[in-house]
């Protein structure tokens, strides 16, 4: 199965310039713990509730810091045709939740989670590369 078909599309891009405060409130709205940050019409980061908390407010940073402040620089993402099985695979190797899910033009068209491929896809496989994914360290720990 193709990352396209269990994906979730229309995803909404935060901006690096773009405050705490509001995003949070995006994501508290939006039921969403994750969103891609984009500048210029490139994809150049991540943001989650987890990295607003770690590389923010445990920080002593308030609600005016922007994205750019807390971010995941390194991003990772995968391609809109590529299979699911090495993609959750890739997720587990990698420890991530959630990939930004991009065409071959590298414009993104979506998000895929973990919890997408579980309730759309096989469960052992997904099970697999949970484990990798709750494992303490990795690069995206923080």
């Amino acid at each position: 199965m193709k990352v396209a078909e269990l994906m979730t599309p229309k995803v909404h891009l935060a901006s690096p310039g773009e405050s705490l405060r509001k995003v949070a409130k995006r994501m508290a709205a939006d039921g969403v713990g994750f969103l891609p940050v984009g500048e210029n019409d490139r994809l150049v980061g991540t943001i989650t509730d987890r990295d607003i908390v770690v590389r923010a407010v445990a920080e002593g940073k308030d609600g005016n810091a922007t994205v750019a402040d807390a971010m995941t620089r390194d991003v990772r993402y995968c391609f809109d045709d590529e299979e699911i099985e090495d993609v959750v695979q890739n997720m587990g190797n990698i420890q991530v939740r959630r990939l930004p899910v991009v065409d071959r033009d590298k414009r993104l068209v979506g998000v895929i989670s973990l919890a997408d491929a579980v309730l759309k896809d096989d469960p052992a496989t997904v099970g697999v590369a949970l484990t990798g994914v709750v494992e303490p360290g990795g690069t995206h720990a923080t």
